[in-house]
């Protein structure tokens, strides 16, 4: 039983982010110039951006981040990659991502060519766990 009691505690600060609300958020905006080549540079575009000076959690800012860099002029591998550098430049460790599709091994190899860095990728369905081994001792 208390086990029980403690799960929504453990699960509480979990990390789950809807890719597609990102794709719908980033159809309906209206880019401006910047905002357009952000949206096709390379992830070192995104380091210009003060993360630091955003409010809220590290979770928080990353949602707020994700939508300034998701793009659907971009592959969902390079999208996915560019979540997980993000991830990594808020310290996050661990986090879901919910597709709208399960990806193929194809995609998700794609992903791990397009972060480069070391780290684990589950699939669960349409639920992608991303766990970057680097952070992992130190929380």
């Amino acid at each position: 039983m208390l086990d029980k009691e403690l799960a929504p505690a453990v699960h509480s600060d979990h990390i789950c982010l809807n890719y597609i609300d990102f794709l719908a958020a980033s159809c309906k905006k209206r880019w401006s110039f910047v905002d357009a080549i952000y949206g096709v540079m390379p992830i070192f575009g995104m380091v210009t951006r003060k993360s630091q000076d955003l409010p809220g959690a590290p979770s928080e800012r990353l949602k707020v981040l994700a939508l300034q860099i998701i793009s659907t002029q971009v592959s969902d591998e390079i999208n996915i990659a560019r979540l997980i550098t993000l991830a990594e430049q808020q310290h996050i460790s661990q986090f879901d991502i919910l597709l709208p599709y399960p990806l193929s091994e194809q995609q998700l190899k794609g992903i791990r060519l397009e972060y480069v860095k070391s780290l684990d990728l589950e699939q669960y369905d349409d639920r992608l766990t991303v766990t970057l081994p680097a952070f992992s001792h130190s929380h």
